[in-house]
């Protein structure tokens, strides 16, 4: 029974949270709320280790008095979140201190200050089910962002006068247009690199003007799209998150919902839609340009003529390797523009997280093209294409 007791108290805690920093006419007040015993220190100690203020006040203050148990880890958590403030704050009070806390407080801060508490070391299985944890708590995180973006998308559906026709122009311009130098180069590089590795292969077995019909299949199907993806990742999805991030860093996000704008209306669904749009145009754009440096290369190395290159193109390259490739567009935009978007939203309340996310939005952006990628292959080879 103490078992199940002890379990269950563990198990509320940490579905509750400690800290919840406001600001006030007098500073910022960091107000402690819940049960600070042995068993929610660890959670009270990660809560403080994040805790993030919402400015640099000159004066802090600490409400304990929303505090409903206790115990002496609690008092020592009380302790190192006033050390932690004491490196922001100019002054720190203490509030709503009974007086078997105030007695217990001046006891365990006479040992407290002369001797550092030892750090909790984390052994090979926490650390995999902490980081387990975290991933799981982003997935409901993105999960609810697609929820957010799917009403929003509705609600325009339903009201086409809201949608945000000139910003979504600028983000095609953005997002589109000003990425095809370097999808370009991107793209006449690859043809290059595919076009004389082929040859090398092909010139074994004197079998060079087969090198067209691996150029112009693998181009289209493949790494036009997949080249574009990423190169548009590396772009969009960091912007994309910087902006957000720094929109909602400086407050600009909690200013338009106080306004009663909708952020997801506003900020999320002019970029997914730009970026959907402009997506196959880019494909389209890297295909010529990918065939072009394969073009190049052949007459190079073989010297096969253009116009000969371009006979043998039409012959083997069929418009459903075309297609197929560009289908893969909208997908890829949707899934680079959401996770830009989200991680932006993910931004807390400091600099070094705008950082964090927008590195963790081109990170995850590309795996996830990858791996939808991988997807549409499996589908297209199951329907024979």
């Amino acid at each position: 029974m103490i078992f199940l007791s002890c379990y269950n108290r563990f198990h509320m805690n940490m579905k509750r949270i400690f800290l919840t920093p406001k600001r006030d006419t007098a500073g910022t007040v960091i107000v402690c709320k819940g049960e600070w015993d042995l068993y929610s220190a660890d959670q009270v100690e990660s809560e403080i280790r994040t805790l993030s203020l919402p400015t640099q006040p000159k004066a802090c203050r600490i409400d304990f008095s929303g505090v409903d148990r206790f115990d002496s880890a609690g008092i020592v958590m009380l302790l190192e979140l006033k050390e932690r403030l004491e490196k922001h704050c100019e002054s720190i009070a203490l509030e709503g201190l009974n007086e078997r806390q105030q007695k217990m407080l001046e006891l365990l801060a006479k040992g407290y200050d002369s001797q550092s508490l030892p750090r909790r070391e984390e052994n090979l299985f926490a650390k995999i089910g902490r980081h387990t944890v975290e991933k799981l708590q982003m997935g409901v995180e993105f999960l609810r962002f697609l929820g957010e973006f799917s009403a929003a998308s509705l609600r325009v559906l339903l009201k086409p006068h809201t949608f945000r026709l000139r910003e979504t122009v600028y983000h095609i311009e953005h997002s589109g247009v000003d990425a095809l130098f370097i999808i370009a180069l991107t793209s006449i590089l690859v043809g290059l690199v595919i076009a004389y590795q082929t040859l090398v292969q092909l010139q074994q077995f004197g079998a060079d003007i087969y090198v067209v019909d691996a150029i112009g299949i693998a181009i289209t199907r493949e790494l036009g799209p997949m080249i574009t993806a990423i190169v548009i990742a590396g772009r969009s999805a960091s912007s994309y998150a910087a902006e957000i991030g720094t929109m909602k860093l400086t407050e600009e996000i909690s200013a338009m919902e106080t306004m009663g704008f909708d952020p997801y209306t506003f900020l999320v669904v002019p970029r997914i839609v730009a970026l959907i749009v402009a997506m196959p145009l880019l494909i389209f754009f890297a295909d010529i340009m990918g065939i072009l440096g394969g073009m190049l290369a052949t007459k190079i190395q073989v010297d096969i003529s253009f116009l000969y290159f371009l006979q043998r193109l039409q012959e083997v390259l069929a418009a459903k390797h075309y297609i197929l490739g560009i289908i893969k567009g909208p997908f890829f935009a949707l899934i680079i523009a959401a996770t830009g978007c989200f991680h932006g939203f993910r931004v807390t309340g400091d600099t070094e997280s705008i950082g964090i996310e927008t590195t963790a939005s081109v990170v995850h952006a590309i795996f996830f093209v990858i791996a939808c990628d991988a997807v549409f292959s499996v589908i297209y080879t199951q329907l024979g294409y």
